[in-house]
């Protein structure tokens, strides 16, 4: 099942409507706020035994809560009135002058009976838990030093920190950094999730993201969303790697993998056996002469046939069962590489293109789009890493100067008619109908020489098995994150397609 992503203008939409529906944007705010303070005392729960709680400010629990000038602020002002008919004390510390409120926030802070306090003035040394209300997802420049200073004040403090929607200084729709952010230890936020949160650097200042109901439409945050998701891609894998009890090796597709030449074969074995292990009926590398008896000596349930040049690979696709193929691993760059290219999207086939296929396009993503047109719409894969990508896109700075991963990736798609996937920590699925899905099941563990290519030979025994090339990506992603956590400390990339069947059987059960 996809879950839906809103960027933050998205999400001012999704208010909206609720509000033209009928709901008051005060109540949206007074579920908001309750939501916050839930979730602070659930953070507490965890971290502090309720036995050390008294009552009152001396022993008792005390909650610093620090509230900007918009309606995240408000979110705050609900949750500490919340928070103090709990019992807590509560530091109430506003950025910004209380008269300046407007609107629902307004409300809110009238509806507060406590002290306000100036944000920066508030004692955060004894406090059991900061609530971070100060600015939501929406920030669209760099705080100001006062702010700066302040966010560096919790981040030095020793309590526990909640923030609302995203921390302070994280942008919700890039995860870029605006001069400073809070590191926080949970974010709660309401409706749907935002990019943000899942998005490097952003996401590991977020902490545990919860996403609270709050009464905004499904009907609408889906609308909305417009095809914007976290990779979930466990159903459809389970729909469509379970076997058909009559099934056989031919109608699970036949993944050709196109080698390099003698000293660079390892790279295209690693890409067959992931395609193998993926499901694929039967996977066969496509060797240059050179290269024959290296491969050879190395494979045995992945076939071998000779393919030293592109009218080579054009023959051999002359039998139709070859119905994916995966070029770029160790291929080397160059005009050999792009006419292999040419001649695999020539006949039609789905296609997998990393590393040096990428690279042989380098500066001209154009020539690379006609190059795979003909394979048909929907059946090209590409698999950058961010430096590949910056080379084949050195001529396209309204790609490349994007600040946000997730438009980069789109508009990529749309430029190539291909699938992108922009590998990373955070990897971005994007296709050219807009679509777009942010792994988060990655791992450090995957920074290893190889993990690349294993990847792309997923991709291709996804591709023969009948996916379609976005599913095939999505599901690719995720069986490469799997593997890798179960792997974990000491993983090489020839372990990574050894661990699928227990990644497998697990999903499949």
């Amino acid at each position: 099942m996809a879950v839906s992503l809103l960027t933050t203008a998205a999400m001012r939409e999704a208010d909206r409507r609720t509000i033209e529906a009928g709901t008051p944007g005060y109540t949206l705010m007074q579920r908001a706020g309750h939501a916050v303070a839930e979730r602070a005392l659930q953070l507490l729960a965890a971290r502090v035994q309720p036995s050390r709680f008294g009552t009152g400010e001396r022993g008792g629990r005390i909650a610093a809560v620090l509230c900007g000038p918009g309606n995240n602020g408000g979110d705050g002002f609900v949750a500490a009135r919340v928070l103090a008919a709990r019992g807590f004390s509560v530091r109430l510390g506003l950025f910004g002058a209380i008269e300046a409120l407007k609107g629902d926030a307004a409300e809110a802070a009238a509806d507060w009976s406590g002290d306000v306090l100036a944000a920066s003035d508030v004692d955060l040394a004894d406090v059991h838990v900061i609530i971070d209300a100060l600015l939501g997802a929406g920030l669209d420049r760099d705080l100001p030093p006062e702010l700066v200073r302040l966010v560096e004040r919790i981040n030095d403090a020793a309590a526990p920190v909640l923030a609302v929607d995203t921390p302070t200084g994280v942008d919700g729709d890039t995860g870029a950094i605006r001069a400073a952010a809070v590191r926080a230890d949970v974010t709660v936020t309401f409706a749907r999730a935002k990019p943000g949160h899942y998005l490097y650097p952003g996401r590991a200042r977020c902490g545990a993201v919860h996403v609270d109901d709050i009464g905004i439409s499904d009907t609408h945050a889906e609308e909305l969303s417009a095809g914007l998701a976290i990779n979930r891609p466990e159903a459809l894998i389970r729909r469509s790697l379970s076997p058909s009890a009559t099934g056989h090796k031919y109608g699970r597709g036949h993944a050709l993998v196109v080698s390099g030449g003698a000293t660079h074969t390892g790279a295209a074995r690693l890409a067959a056996r992931a395609a193998l292990r993926a499901g694929a009926g039967l996977v066969t590398v496509a060797s240059p002469r050179d290269a024959l008896a290296e491969n050879a000596a190395h494979l045995t349930a992945i076939m071998l046939r000779e393919a030293e040049t592109p009218q080579a690979l054009t023959q051999l696709l002359a039998d139709a069962r070859f119905n994916a193929l995966a070029i770029g691993p160790a291929a080397g760059v160059g005009e050999r590489t792009a006419a292999f290219v040419r001649a695999a999207a020539g006949a039609g086939r789905a296609l997998v293109l990393d590393a040096d296929a990428l690279t042989s396009f380098a500066g001209d993503p154009s020539a690379l789009a006609a190059a795979i047109a003909p394979a048909g719409a929907g059946k090209v894969v590409l698999t950058p890493h961010e430096g590949e990508f910056a080379r084949l896109f050195a001529n396209a700075p309204e790609i490349t100067a994007d600040p946000s991963k997730v438009a980069r990736a789109r508009r990529a798609a749309v430029l190539t008619g291909a699938i992108v996937v922009l590998k990373g920590a955070d990897t971005v699925i994007a296709a050219p109908d807009g679509r777009a899905s942010i792994n988060d099941n990655g791992t450090p563990w995957l920074a290893t020489a190889g993990s690349g290519d294993v990847l792309t030979g997923l991709v291709a025994g996804l591709l023969a098995q009948g996916l379609p090339a976005y599913d095939a990506a999505c599901a690719a992603v995720w069986l490469h994150g799997a593997a890798a956590r179960r792997l974990g400390p000491g993983l090489i990339a020839e372990d990574l397609p050894e661990a699928l069947p227990q990644v497998l059987a697990t999903l499949l059960a």
